[in-house]
C-alpha cells in the first residue's frame, strides 16, 4: 500500500523532551500515515462504513479508527454521510465515506 503524503495533526514532542520522545513522535507519525492509508483503502473498496466496519476491514481497533477519522475529516479526506449504521455493540454509530 502506498503511503499518502498529507499532513494531519502530527504527534509532537516538546523542544525540551528527551531524544527518545522525539523518536517516538516521529515513529507515531509514520504509524498515523499507515492507518490513514488503510482507512482510505477500505472506504474506496467497500464504500461508506461505520467505525467498526472500517476497523474490521483494516485490522485496526476502533480507537485507532476514531482518532484517524477525526483528523482525516479536518484534512477533508473523509466526511460523515449523515447516516448511522449498527456498531458491533448493537448501538448506532456515524457512517463515513470519502470526501
Amino acid at each position: 500500500m502506498q503511503q499518502l503524503a498529507f499532513d494531519l495533526d502530527e504527534p509532537r514532542a516538546r523542544v525540551r523532551d528527551p531524544s527518545t520522545s522525539k523518536l517516538a513522535a516521529a515513529a507515531a507519525r509514520q504509524l498515523q500515515a499507515a492507518h490513514c492509508d488503510a482507512i482510505l483503502e477500505a472506504l474506496r473498496k467497500y464504500g461508506a462504513l461505520g467505525k467498526d466496519g472500517i476497523a474490521a476491514r483494516t485490522k485496526l481497533d476502533g480507537v485507532q479508527v476514531c482518532r484517524r477519522l477525526v483528523e482525516m475529516e479536518r484534512a477533508a479526506l473523509v466526511k460523515q454521510t449523515g447516516e448511522t449504521v449498527m456498531s458491533t455493540s448493537g448501538r448506532q454509530e456515524r457512517e463515513w465515506c470519502l470526501a
